[in-house]
């Protein structure tokens, strides 16, 4: 999504850089030592905050700018570290332990995925409409994309709709006979 500011409104913008650092330093702890983000990618990321609220704000509000800028651009972080969070975790969960499998295991788990990914090449041409988009979503999700990330790349589909597109396809799996058959 792009945004485009006036001059007045990147005027504001500018005048309230200062409540980036403010945010950063009152509202993150120990902002040197966040995950993946640097203090430089926090600043950039407030400075997205700073600048949708300069877009949004009502100038005839009751609210002074600073109130409602800290609090988007607060937001904005927070939003950010929420994410890289869900995401590490998730990496974390689908990343195998390398000491706990032998050479074999990795041929046969590389074997099985092979297959697996064959099977569902299959059964996503050879089914139609949602159960196709399900198998599809179930792909997309394995790969780390949220159900919104997926939606967006079905041209704007409802969250929603991609979870009951994924609930679908995977009872589907759970009785297809390729699919049992390469359970361990």
């Amino acid at each position: 999504m792009f945004m485009f500011l006036t001059a007045e409104q990147q005027k504001l913008a500018e005048e309230n850089m200062a409540l980036v650092g403010q945010v950063i330093k009152e509202r993150v702890d120990n902002p040197n030592k966040i995950g993946i983000f640097t203090y430089k990618d926090l600043f950039q990321i407030g400075c997205v905050g700073l600048c949708k609220a300069a877009g949004n704000y009502d100038t005839a509000g009751k609210v002074a700018f600073s109130t409602y800028a800290y609090i988007l651009i607060r937001n904005e972080i927070y939003k950010s570290l929420e994410y890289a969070t869900v995401r590490r975790k998730r990496e974390q969960i689908l990343a195998p332990d390398d000491a706990a499998f032998s050479s074999e295991d990795h041929f046969s788990i590389a074997e099985r995925a092979t297959e697996l990914g064959s099977t569902l090449d299959r059964l996503e041409t050879e089914t139609t409409g949602v159960l196709s988009k399900g198998i599809a979503a179930l792909r997309l999700q394995a790969q780390g994309y949220s159900c919104k990330e997926i939606g967006r790349r079905f041209g704007g589909v409802s969250d929603n709709n991609v979870s009951a597109w994924i609930a679908k396809a995977r009872k589907y799996l759970k009785n297809d006979s390729a699919i049992i058959s390469m359970a361990p």
